[in-house]
């Protein structure tokens, strides 16, 4: 029964930092907001503001999960200080297995709840937008692009976040030569922040029938997905906008009429493109979306007071200003070069198990301020 003794001891070690969780995510404001914003879906002619009362009931859902969320730790944390109790009362040991599994799932649970604290920049709890760009090094960097696309579309997945095509440059062999998706889910941009640059890989290429090893390089840039245009504003005359044809993966990629918009903001140099929807209207309202996106991106980044001050920084996708490595070839390591926070196990990682390069990113930086 000695195990049951140590799981009370445990559960009492982490009982004060579920305390200070509850504290962090400010419940009682949480549920102050929650109570005026149902005063205000009462009040006459609410519903007749389409536009605000989308946004005030996201905002309740986002307030009634946070706290649901909460509530379910303390819950599973009382089952299993019961569990333990119940046990050494009767002397049974056939619920050990549950409680460790419990305490597992508990401590984690607990843990990503931890992270979401630290997400308190302006844009944190938005979507995310991600751009891939080839670095040079012809069809090796155009296929180590799409093997960072399917990365964070499997970490999508993961998370029970949605995500969709925005523009899609194929490469001439194989991989892409640019990419931009969207995935949509709260909190989104807040991790995927963490992922912002130059990422590096090292492998044999299948592409090179000396079976030489090589090192490849590609871009990936991560905008949050703003719904509010009065966060950024963009006046018309800022922009250049160009109609093409598309150039997309053949089927549904392809559109024969030009469709594709590519708009250019002239005082940053800024340059954003979207082809997959049919329409060049569609096309245009991403495009725009893109934009505003990526000029929060580097206001916030850069800490800048107004979009004015935003001039155009192009990432060199080269040796030198790469975030992380990625090696196949000696060993298999994934390192990331800002937290040292490094995986062993490369196949988990480009199947889209990345969260631990994200915690280490967000605590790291919590720590700065």
């Amino acid at each position: 029964m000695l195990e049951f003794e140590e799981y009370k001891v445990k559960l009492s070690t982490i009982k004060p930092t579920l305390d200070d969780l509850g504290v962090a995510l400010k419940l009682s404001e949480a549920k102050l907001e929650l109570k005026d914003l149902e005063n205000e879906t009462e009040k006459a002619g609410f519903w007749d503001d389409i536009e605000n009362s989308q946004k005030v009931l996201k905002r309740m859902k986002q307030l009634k999960q946070k706290c649901d969320r909460y509530k379910k730790l303390q819950n599973t944390f009382d089952d299993l200080y019961t569990i333990c109790e119940m046990a050494l009362e009767e002397n049974d040991e056939s619920m050990l297995e549950e409680l460790v599994a419990g305490f597992e799932a508990f401590e984690k649970k607990l843990q990503d709840e931890r992270l979401t604290t630290l997400l308190s920049g302006e844009y944190d709890s938005c979507g995310a937008i991600l751009s891939f760009h080839a670095g040079a090094g012809g069809t090796e960097a155009q296929d180590w692009a799409s093997m960072l696309y399917r990365m964070y579309t499997r970490w999508a997945e993961r998370h029970g976040f949605t995500y969709k095509i925005l523009d899609y440059l194929d490469g001439e062999e194989a991989g892409i030569k640019s990419a931009t998706i969207s995935i949509e889910g709260e909190n989104a941009y807040g991790y995927l922040k963490s992922e912002h640059g130059i990422h590096r890989l090292v492998r044999i290429s299948p592409f090179d029938s000396s079976g030489r090893r090589h090192t490849s390089f590609a871009a990936v840039e991560v905008m949050p997905q703003i719904s509010d245009d009065s966060q950024i504003e963009i006046r018309p005359e800022d922009l250049k906008v160009d109609t093409y044809r598309s150039s997309g993966a053949g089927g549904q990629h392809v559109n024969k009429t030009e469709s594709a918009i590519r708009i250019t903001h002239i005082p940053s140099g800024v340059v954003v493109s979207c082809q997959t929807e049919r329409s060049q209207h569609q096309n245009r309202e991403y495009a725009m979306s893109m934009l505003r996106a990526r000029l929060a991106e580097i206001k916030e980044r850069e800490h800048l007071e107004r979009v004015e001050d935003i001039k155009g920084v192009q990432m060199k996708i080269e040796w030198g200003s790469q975030i992380r490595s990625y090696v196949f070839m000696p060993y298999t390591l994934a390192k990331d070069h800002r937290t040292n926070y490094e995986n062993g196990n490369i196949n988990a990682v480009m199947d889209g198990d990345i969260d631990g390069f994200i915690n280490a990113f967000l605590t790291m930086n919590a720590g700065k301020h």
